[in-house]
């Protein structure tokens, strides 16, 4: 993980700046119960993140712009043999929006590579973590407004994306989506990725976001990806589970229509942290992820501060296997 430092993500104010030091710290103190969690923290944020952190949580220090580490942080991966690696995809802001800053968040996947002892991995491709979902045996899920962005990879073709993927992540199967949700399409947004709108819990079965109220512009959105996935498969010819997860009844915020997600959800060891929003789907929701990752316990944290900055606890962590 990384821990907050600057810009739009701290916000305006001292309370906006606790806010949002507060539910960073919940997300890595809540994971330190399951696995070992080590957060990345600049240097002049040392002490103040001391204050919000477990003692168990480990320190690094670097130099961040943000702290979304699903995206800017590598995508670990394991070879044949067991060894650890780390992909290093090309961060440039989401697309190289206008708002974005990304001099420093650029080289924090090779700091992380090195840290963790990693084979480091480079690849031309610009992509986040965010923007992939993959069940271990081959499949990916990608978004077609991401990979496919001109403001990532101007020019390149689905084959070209498809390549890079099966070099650095061994997919074999690539199952694209044609978009995201709508407040993610939107100015502050990633532009689609995926990790809000599908995720693959087990080989096979996918949960998917499903917004039931007809009165959300994502009501459509999510019944045309869910069609969609109907007609697609697995890297082993399986026709996919599909486990539709509610979205939460909460339909706006101050911004405008919201894209609240229970997908967007962080697997540990034993563990499922999870996203809430004080909203009445929560309790659904989380029997759902139970169900669907038994014998780990799910540990729920409010996750509206998170959304209202542009993402959720799955967009601020990124797992690391353990070499074999």
């Amino acid at each position: 993980m990384a821990f907050p430092t600057g810009g739009y993500t701290l916000g305006d104010t001292s309370e906006e700046a606790h806010a949002a030091r507060t539910v960073w710290a919940a997300v890595a103190n809540a994971a330190v119960r399951f696995d070992p969690v080590t957060l990345v923290v600049h240097p002049d944020d040392v002490e103040t993140a001391a204050r919000y952190l477990h003692p168990d949580v480990e320190v690094l220090t670097a130099e961040l712009n943000d702290a979304w580490m699903r995206d800017i942080g590598p995508t670990f991966v394991l070879d044949n043999s067991g060894r650890l690696g780390a992909v290093d995809w090309v961060f440039n802001g989401w697309g190289a929006q206008d708002w974005a800053k990304w001099d420093k968040d650029a080289l924090i996947a090779a700091e992380v590579s090195g840290r963790a002892g990693a084979a480091h991995i480079a690849s031309s491709l610009v992509n986040e973590g965010g923007g992939i979902q993959v069940d271990g045996e081959g499949t990916v899920l990608v978004t077609e407004t991401v990979q496919l962005d001109r403001g990532r990879n101007p020019g390149i073709s689905k084959q070209d994306v498809e390549r890079e993927l099966a070099r650095t992540i061994g997919a074999t199967h690539v199952v694209w989506l044609p978009r995201g949700l709508t407040r993610d399409s939107e100015k502050f947004g990633t532009r689609g990725h995926v990790d809000i709108v599908a995720a693959i819990p087990s080989p096979g079965t996918l949960l998917v976001h499903s917004q039931q109220n007809p009165e959300h512009p994502d009501f459509e959105v999510c019944r045309d990806i869910i069609s969609f996935l109907r007609t697609t498969q697995d890297a082993a010819g399986r026709s996919w589970n599909i486990i539709e997860v509610p979205a939460p009844a909460a339909l706006k915020d101050d911004e405008g229509y919201v894209d609240y997600s229970y997908i967007n959800h962080l697997v540990v060891n034993g563990g499922v942290i999870a996203c809430t929003f004080d909203d009445p789907m929560d309790e659904k929701a989380l029997r759902i992820l139970a169900d669907a990752y038994p014998g780990r316990s799910v540990v729920g944290i409010d996750a509206r501060e998170l959304f209202a900055r542009g993402g959720g606890i799955h967009c601020i962590t990124q797992q690391q296997p353990a070499a074999i």
